[in-house]
């Protein structure tokens, strides 16, 4: 009894996470919660709070977030309010945007009376922004964390009812009412709830409700027993293996003791004693074997004509139906055949092509695991055998449920959907043989297809007439749909112990699937964008030329690996069709990137004028404490900050020792101050000025490449020019002795080359 009972709280929590723009689910944060049974109540304290380099954010500006709650499986979303791929069923969920009431923290509840019991997902996002590309590292960005609690308070000892038994019950004046709960088993085609012998102070002042899985609420299955005699409250069709919650509430203002009887009463098709019909079908002519025989694995039947995809309903003009009651079919059972993560395929026995008999339904039931099957998408397709129609306007109706094969009807027409259930619409004939339905994270547990064949006539739909329909049926689960197409990637996801898998969409689609092309990129701008970042590498061959030019053979070489690299990376790293990888992505952003910071190192370098030993020794140790740097992190602002602050301090030591020991300017010409140096300088400033604050995802293929034409640019007019023999050395004196001189090349003494590798220029005769 409520009044009685013993409520018990529980208390979870979960670690507060970063929260991202959204772009598509891979972007959101999913945090799982297991509701228990019996729970009453259930409060989610929804925590949120700026930090800005590891203190409160203050300065931060305020931006909603949207939580989306859903029972049984991740929510479906779509804040883009983008399309959705054909035959997609989008399940429903709740959504609360959180608003800050503290410049820094805010906290909103989400209160759930009576929730249903097992997995709860809650998925958080910020909203879209516009995609600026930032230098990691460069400043404090704003972190926005979210941490969801979960407090439950569930009533423990809750009597259960026996079907068949009587319990009787007196509530005294104090008490609002007594719940219960029994067990509704499988193949279960009826539940019946009677108040027997209600004796208070004004007839029978009480309200009987009714509720599956979790205790009833105010707009559950309701019955007044003031104004029904017997008060009895029947369910058709109600679900298989799970607790039905019994609330007996007395009418507010009633005096007074009010002793009654509850009973249950449960109606079973699958046995000959509990309204088994007199024909059953044998199981030759359900095509299955004789092995499972006659009796095990039925359910109750009669003709439903589905929900569609969307969830709308359509009805369907049938002959007249006996009761639910009154006839019972099999269930024939998948196989499941496990591939991968989220590949599973459903096979039929005996199948894949299912005869659908003109009298009579055909069951099937496809089970998916807890937790594991639901971060996918469920697929069905049907496919109808035209040749086995014999002339006639067949259409073969398919209907899938969640948890029980939906088989009711009346005399007029037949639905998928009841008050408690909802179901999907499959239909297939001459004209329109193909027919799918794709439902995305799709809630665990059993869903049954039930495929029945009906004749087309002037009068609507009857039953055909010795003509059995063959139909080619496909289930299976898949990560994503359609794999995302070729505009999209498909990723496999985890949050704590839950894996999931949604899109990635690139070159401007959205959706589900990638197929909204509202803002999609045409193939001439694809095309476009390629050739621009590809093609504005070429700006290096100018600064190539004059290195060549220069005798500066080795930072000629590093130009060449840089501009080769970022030309096939940035055709590599395209998001639409036009790409073209001459090796894995990964190698070529690593090259790309190597040599783009190795040419910002070389050119500094040769800018100081450095002895050739230090200067090659320079070289050779900053590749590879680049290479070491990159491969920590690639995108870090201290792994280009750094290798450049390092040069230019190597070059400003070395240009202030020549311009003490000279006592004048280093370098000495104001042409080349304003011509190359100032020039150059400006150009480089502006690229990282570029790179820094103005690139975004949307500018990016023209932006980057004016950062290409600007940083090969400015190599061009900051590498020095070939070093030139100074004319102050007299030639050295001749050797006494026998005859011979060596003529030792005057650069060798002025410490521009290697004396071990000089060569000799001439042999001299005395």
């Amino acid at each position: 009894m409520a009044a009685d009972g013993l409520f018990v709280t529980d208390y979870f929590t979960r670690t507060p996470r970063k929260l991202s723009p959204f772009r598509s689910f891979a972007s959101i944060e999913l945090f799982h919660f297991h509701i228990p049974e019996d729970t009453v109540i259930a409060v989610w304290n929804l925590i949120t709070f700026k930090e800005q380099g590891g203190t409160f954010g203050d300065q931060c500006p305020d931006r909603s977030i949207t939580v989306y709650f859903r029972s049984g499986a991740p929510s479906v979303i779509n804040p883009l309010h983008t399309h959705f791929p054909r035959d997609t069923a989008v399940p429903g969920s709740f959504a609360l945007t959180l608003t800050w009431t503290l410049p820094n923290r805010t906290t909103g509840v989400f209160n759930v009376t009576s929730p249903l019991p097992g997995d709860w997902f809650l998925a958080a996002h910020l909203p879209k922004d516009e995609g600026k590309i930032s230098v990691k590292g460069l400043y404090e960005e704003c972190q926005y964390l979210f941490q969801p609690q979960l407090i439950v308070q569930r009533l423990v000892n809750i009597a259960v009812l026996y079907p068949g038994y009587v319990t009787e019950q007196s509530m005294a004046p104090h008490n609002r009412s007594c719940l219960y709960k029994v067990f509704v088993p499988s193949y279960t085609s009826r539940v019946l709830v009677e108040v027997l012998r209600c004796r208070g102070a004004e007839g029978c002042p009480l309200w009987l409700r009714v509720r599956a899985k979790a205790p009833p609420l105010h707009n559950s299955t309701t019955l007044d027993c003031r104004e029904h005699a017997p008060c009895q409250l029947a369910l058709d069709l109600p679900f298989w293996q799970h607790w039905y919650y019994v609330l007996v509430e007395k009418h507010p203002g009633v005096p007074g003791t009010v002793s009654f009887q509850v009973t249950v009463q449960l109606t079973d098709c699958s046995r000959p004693s509990l309204g088994r019909p007199p024909f059953l079908p044998s199981s030759a002519s359900m095509n299955m074997p004789h092995s499972f025989g006659s009796a095990g694995g039925l359910a109750l039947g009669d003709s439903p004509p589905p929900a569609s995809p969307n969830g709308t309903k359509h009805l369907v003009s049938i002959p007249a139906a006996s009761s639910a009651g009154e006839r019972c079919w099999p269930v024939r059972p998948t196989l499941r055949n496990e591939l991968d993560t989220f590949s599973v395929h459903f096979y039929i026995f005996f199948g894949p092509n299912v005869s659908v008999p003109p009298d009579r339904p055909t069951v099937f039931v496809i089970s998916l695991l807890p937790v594991l099957d639901s971060g996918g998408v469920l697929n069905l397709e049907l496919r109808l055998n035209v040749s086995s129609l014999c002339g006639e306007n067949v259409t073969v109706f398919g209907c899938l449920n969640h948890e029980v094969p939906l088989m009711s009807g009346d005399n007029a027409s037949v639905t998928c959907e009841t008050e408690s259930l909802a179901g999907f619409l499959l239909s297939v004939n001459a004209t329109a043989s193909l027919s799918r339905l794709r439902i995305p994270y799709p809630q665990t547990g059993s869903w049954y297809l039930s495929l029945r064949s009906l004749c087309a006539t002037e009068h609507g739909f009857e039953p055909c007439i010795n003509v059995t329909a063959e139909v080619y049926l496909r289930a299976y689960l898949s990560p994503c749909i359609n794999d995302c197409g070729i505009y999209g990637q498909c990723k496999l996801l985890r949050t704590n112990n839950y894996l999931y898998a949604a899109c990635e969409c690139k070159a401007g689609w959205n959706g589900w699937g990638c197929t909204d092309n509202a803002e999609a990129f045409s193939y001439g701008f694809q095309l476009l964008s390629t050739l621009l970042l590809c093609l504005s590498n070429v700006m290096f061959v100018p600064p190539v030329a004059i290195a060549v030019r220069s005798h500066y053979l080795l930072e000629a070489a590093v130009y060449i690996f840089t501009m080769f690299f970022s030309t096939f990376y940035h055709a590599c790293d395209q998001p639409g069709i036009v790409v073209f990888c001459i090796m894995e992505y990964d190698v070529l952003q690593f090259c790309d990137f190597l040599g783009s910071l190795m040419s910002v190192w070389v050119t500094v370098i040769a800018m100081a004028r450095l002895q050739p030993v230090v200067k090659q020794v320079l070289y050779l140790l900053g590749a590879m404490l680049l290479s070491m740097a990159l491969q920590m992190d690639r995108h870090g602002l201290w792994n280009l900050l750094g290798p450049s602050l390092f040069a230019l301090g190597i070059m400003a030591v070395a240009w202030t020792a020549r311009t003490i020991r000279r006592r004048h300017c280093y370098p000495p010409t104001w042409k080349r101050w304003a011509f190359y140096l100032c020039p150059g300088a400006l150009i480089a400033a502006a690229a990282v000025l570029l790179y820094t604050f103005v690139e975004t995802e949307e500018n990016y293929f023209y932006i980057h490449s004016i950062w290409h034409l600007l940083i090969a640019g400015s190599v061009g007019f900051l590498l020095p020019p070939r070093a030139k023999p100074s004319g102050r050395l007299g030639p050295l004196p001749r050797r006494k002795g026998c005859g011979y001189q060596l003529c030792v090349n005057e650069q060798e003494e002025l410490g521009l080359v290697d004396p071990a590798v000089a060569s000799i220029n001439s042999i001299c005769t005395s």
